[in-house]
Order: C-alpha cells, then structure tokens, then sequence
C-alpha cells in the first residue's frame, strides 16, 4: 500500500495584513479623541470669550464667539473689586502645603497600616475609613471655636493645618503599598541593618512614587477648589481664590463679564501646574501600571 501524503492545512490568519500594529488607532478613535479635547477646552475659550465682553454682548442673539482686548479691562475691574493677587499667592500657599503635608503623612499611614505590625492597627485602619461618612458640615463649629482659642482667625494655618492627612490619601495609600510593595524588600532592607526611617525614605517612597503622583494631584485641585471652610475661617481681606472669586460682580446686576474674568485669572496657576508636570505625572502613573 502507498500512502497518500496530504499538504498541511494552512493556519487561519486574523486578516490583519503583514506589518501593521496591533491596536492602531483608526480615523474614528482619532475623531473622538478630537471631539472629546475640544468639548473640554470649550468651557475655557467661553470664558475667555465672556470674559472679554460687556454684559449686554454676552446677553446678545447671537452671542460673541471671540475674544477681544476688553478682556484686560475686566481683569483689571475684577482685580480692582477684590485682591486676586494675594488670592492667588495664598492658594498657592495653603494648597502646596496642604498637598506636601497630606502625601507624606499618608504615605507614611499607609506605610504603617500596610506593613507594619502593631496591636489595634485592623480597629484604627476601621476608624480611619469611619471618618469619611462624617459629614465635613459636622465638624466645622468645634473647628471654628478651636481656631479662634489659637487666635487664627483670618490666617493662613486655620485652612492649612485641619487638612494635612485625609483619611482618603490614608486609605488609598495603604492599598497601593499593600499590593505594590513586597515583604522581600522590607526583610532585605532590615537584613542590611536599615532602620524603620531609612526603609521608608530608600524603599517605601520609590516604590510609592506613581501612588504618591496620584494623590498629589487630587489633594491639590481639592485644596484649590476648598470653599465651604476658606470662606469661614478667612475674610474678605485675606482671601483665597475661591473666597475672592465670591466677591466679585457684586451689585443689583451681577457683573458676569468680571466674573468670568476673574475665574479664568484664578484658573491660570492650576493649568500652568499641569502643564508643567503633566509628563511626570502621567509618567508616574504608568511606571506604575507596569509591572516586573
């Protein structure tokens, strides 16, 4: 007998032609993208626009779609009605110390919650999380009462000081360490004779650097945009942006123009922050997402 030899069934393809990438983008991922980029920067250019015009032109049909030189007239009326200026310095004071102080005092929370060992920590860690369902409203007359015993009505450490730890950052913290930093490295670095601060400072803060970024950038915006308590413990005459932005356009017919103006003043720094670090930022985050 002879046996009859049959050609081997060719593989099936996935039709994808030879050469190409995997996971391109195509024109419609593009074209959302596009859409998506322009309907966020849209709320900015309106108010630069509005900004730039009188209330009459903004209450016009059709209404103004660019942007004139009167813009500078409305800053300068915005900052004239209230201190922007050392609004804005003020913000950039509370809101970065707020944020250096709640990423390093989370960090190291989260460090001790994550891998430490001590009696009480699961019941702490419970207290903690019980925190965030206090109604922030709650607290704010005993926190008033405090800050005028200390005589810190009306200055910067009353915002600064009640806000450097969240239990949010505390949380969040633990969880990414949990995950993300290994037991070897710590019994490495004690086997070396490292002290508990020294592993945190060499070990712990690289690893948590992407966590570290995230938080960063949360704790920031939430400070810059911090009104509820700003407004009570500062005044008028030492406000933050937030608290400066209230007072303007004040009268029978608000001011809108002035309004948008100095919205868009008091926006500049937090775009300028994340133009700047950005690249770091969304670079921490995706060292993070990978792993080995």
């Amino acid at each position: 007998m002879t046996a009859v030899l049959t050609p081997p069934t060719p593989a099936r393809t996935s039709g994808r032609r030879p050469g190409t990438k995997a996971g391109r983008a195509g024109p419609v991922a593009y074209t959302l993208l596009v859409l998506a980029g322009l309907l966020s920067v849209f709320p900015l250019y309106w108010s630069l626009v509005a900004g730039s015009h009188t209330n009459a032109e903004i209450a016009a049909t059709p209404p103004p779609f660019l942007p004139n030189a009167t813009f500078f007239e409305n800053v300068s009326a915005a900052m004239d009605q209230a201190p922007l200026g050392l609004a804005i310095v003020n913000s950039v004071v509370v809101a970065g110390s707020i944020t250096v102080g709640t990423v390093l005092f989370c960090t190291l929370a989260g460090f001790a919650f994550a891998k430490l060992r001590f009696r009480g920590s699961g019941g702490l860690l419970a207290l903690v999380v019980g925190t965030m369902m206090v109604p922030t409203q709650l607290a704010v007359i005993p926190l008033f009462m405090m800050i005028a015993e200390l005589k810190w009505v009306d200055s910067l450490q009353a915002v600064v000081l009640p806000t450097l730890v969240s239990a949010f950052g505390v949380f969040f913290m633990r969880q990414y360490l949990v995950t993300a930093l290994p037991d070897e490295l710590l019994e490495a670095g004690r086997v070396d004779g490292a002290s508990t601060h020294r592993i945190f400072f060499s070990i712990v803060v690289p690893v948590a650097r992407p966590a570290m970024a995230v938080l960063a950038m949360l704790t920031f915006l939430t400070a810059w945009n911090e009104f509820f308590w700003p407004i009570i413990a500062l005044t008028a005459a030492n406000p933050t942006v937030q608290v400066a932005i209230a007072n303007l356009g004040s009268g029978y017919v608000p001011q809108r123009a002035v309004i948008m103006a100095g919205t868009l003043l008091g926006t500049l720094p937090v775009l300028l922050v994340f133009a700047l670090l950005g690249k770091q930022i969304v670079g921490g985050i995706m060292a993070g997402a990978v792993k080995g």
